[in-house]
């Protein structure tokens, strides 16, 4: 899952300047998906969608700097108790800490470890070249494009596990192309035309893009390409102050519930299972762990209930017509629900918009008035679902009927007691010393 990816921004959606000759040719032998969502407009709350198959606020995962509740249960942990061994490799963001990536600590509950994983080498938020990492709360240096390093340790945890009894389930989290854009020399010296911030932006992407294509030819050369399910995506929409933009043409931007702020690229690959083409159906991060349960045949108490995702097993390997469960979003005050070909958007607390994505990708033509019945319909439909996501925030979901324990308080990493040794060292490194400052001057404003 890359971290902040537009819509527009692959080759095959003929982006004016970028070239990502490995996802178009993964594209090209899989299922490209033309509607598929990220779980929400922002990155915590969707990688809480992908390992639970529910709406982020469900799980109390309201936006960055908000951690994945003990009561909620993983992909990872149901993987593993299937018999797999699991790795995570990358950005992780869901332990309630904000600021720019951390080794993630031994000791921390809210960690990989606690939620399925066996093996991990992650990091609290976005990283960029050669980071600071914990392989299982050990610190790490790593040396090269943040896009590479992760990719070779996946790679590693696949050959040494490959041959063994356990089949594998491999998450690997990019901390591509979010801010702040460091890429090597080679990577941006296609964009020398571009303003610094746009070459530094898209040089990310072009080893990102590689590593995709190391991924694929480490898979093939191991023999494990036809038995294995290779899924691609970003975790929301593009960024704005970009050159050229990101969300190719759609409506808004990360942040925002228009198209441009949920929408992102997806691609399954599964060669010999998966027929290649494109598809107009829509999909979800939410779909993701539905569907590998489906594929496995695991029990309904992996999940807990309900779920906002449905299975795609499906629509591998023939066209489904319509969705049978509308996708929600939800962000702060903003929120959407898109059913097949039409989309209710509530862009602020008062709003509600209403628009055929069909007719109107760009989402210009507010049909709220002209057709009040689908309208009224949806809308009502849309509460529905939202007071019951009030009442799974409030932890009516679990056994318990109720929140084990408290969610804890959002906070920047530095200010959590368990960084204090380490954060002279810190300091004065590039990725965390301009955002200390930033952050310290806000404060004192």
């Amino acid at each position: 899952m890359a971290d902040d990816m537009g819509w527009g921004q692959t080759g095959y959606r003929n982006h004016p300047v970028l070239k990502t000759p490995n996802l178009d040719n993964m594209a090209e032998h899989g299922l490209r998906f033309e509607r598929f969502y990220a779980g929400c407009c922002v990155c915590s709350p969707t990688r809480a969608s992908v390992l639970t198959g529910r709406s982020p606020d469900r799980c109390g995962v309201l936006s960055h700097g908000y951690a994945l509740r003990h009561q909620e249960k993983t992909i990872a942990q149901a993987l593993k108790e299937a018999g797999y061994v699991t790795g995570h490799f990358g950005k992780w963001h869901l332990n309630g800490l904000k600021g720019p990536g951390a080794p993630v600590l031994k000791e921390d509950t809210y960690g990989p470890g606690h939620f399925g994983f066996d093996e991990w080498l992650s990091v609290t938020n976005f990283y960029d070249q050669s980071p600071l990492m914990s392989r299982k709360g050990e610190f790490v240096q790593q040396e090269g494009d943040s896009s590479d390093v992760v990719v070779a340790e996946a790679i590693k945890f696949l050959k040494k596990h490959k041959d063994g009894a356990k089949p594998m389930f491999t998450v690997i989290w990019y901390g591509t192309p979010h801010s702040p854009f460091k890429a090597l020399a080679k990577d941006k010296a296609p964009f020398a035309k571009l303003n610094e911030k746009s070459a530094e932006h898209y040089g990310e992407l072009t080893a990102m893009d590689r590593s995709v294509g190391t991924l694929r030819t480490a898979l093939r050369e191991m023999d494990i390409a036809d038995e294995t399910l290779l899924v691609f995506c970003s975790d929301n929409g593009g960024l704005r102050g970009i050159t050229p933009e990101t969300v190719g043409g759609l409506r808004g931007f990360k942040g925002t519930v228009y198209e441009g702020g949920l929408r992102v690229p997806a691609i399954i690959e599964w060669p010999g299972q998966v027929d290649p083409r494109i598809t107009n159906y829509p999909a979800c991060t939410m779909d993701l762990f539905p569907t590998v349960a489906d594929l496995l045949d695991l029990p309904k108490d992996i999940f807990v209930q309900p779920l906002d995702g449905v299975s795609l097993k499906p629509l591998l390997n023939e066209e489904l017509a319509e969705r049978e469960q509308p996708i929600p979003f939800r962000f702060q005050k903003k929120a959407a629900w898109v059913d097949n070909d039409y989309k209710l958007v509530h862009p602020n607390a008062k709003t509600f918009e209403l628009y055929n994505l069909t007719m109107d990708p760009f989402e210009e033509h507010d049909l709220a008035k002209t057709q009040p019945k689908r309208f009224a319909q949806m809308k009502k439909a849309f509460l529905a679902w939202n007071e019951a996501a009030d009442a799974s925030f409030a932890g009516k979901d679990y056994p318990e009927g109720k929140l084990a324990e408290p969610d804890p308080e959002p906070e920047f990493w530095f200010a959590d007691p368990r960084y204090k040794q380490y954060l002279p060292e810190w300091r004065d490194r590039w990725e965390f010393k301009s955002y200390i400052e930033r952050v310290e001057r806000n404060r004192k404003n």
